[in-house]
């Protein structure tokens, strides 16, 4: 019986664990959830996760781990689509958000933590409203498509790289037919 007992703890623990090891930290989550809302102008949402096979993930740019890109559904319909990752900065690394809209058209993008003391200006609503309308289609050069910011380069250009690199990898899944 306790062998029993015993093995429906491990079971559970490893269901929880698993559970756990697809949601985004608290921090991030609160932050993500603000522009959700924002965004599509809801209240109520599920984030579901994007899983890919390991075939499909050795072609992606960007990895899809699981824990980084999710659809926003309510009820059954989806509203759109939510990408959150890290992109290095000058000695540390900056969290963000891509919002897509349900044709995968980056509907808003943002930066939801920046651990440097210099480069906050990726940041700003105004420099970020750049990648909006993007969709897999486009082919983002820094300085030319995104305009350079000056204090800023290393993060800036790390943003327009992880955005393109992402905007390539939605365009794979879309021609394998995984979302």
């Amino acid at each position: 019986m306790r062998a029993i007992k015993n093995s429906i703890v491990l079971i559970l623990g490893l269901i929880f664990f698993t559970l756990q090891s697809f949601q985004l930290p608290k921090n991030i989550q609160k932050k993500v959830d603000k522009e959700i809302k924002s965004a599509f102008e809801i209240e109520l949402y599920t984030l579901e996760a994007i899983k890919v096979s390991e075939n499909v993930n050795e072609k992606l740019i960007t990895k899809i781990t699981g824990s980084n890109f999710y659809k926003i559904k309510q009820n059954d319909s989806i509203f759109g689509y939510a990408f959150v990752d890290k992109a290095p900065s000058k000695v540390a690394q900056f969290d963000y958000l891509v919002l897509f809209d349900k044709e995968l058209i980056i509907k808003k993008s943002k930066v939801l933590i920046y651990r440097e003391e210099y480069g906050g200006e990726i940041s700003s609503n105004r420099w970020l409203k750049q990648f909006v309308g993007k969709s897999a289609i486009d082919q983002l050069k820094y300085g030319k498509d995104i305009i350079a910011i000056s204090g800023a380069t290393i993060s800036a250009r790390s943003m327009t790289i992880a955005v393109n690199n992402l905007l390539k990898t939605i365009e794979i899944l879309q021609n394998n037919n995984t979302i």
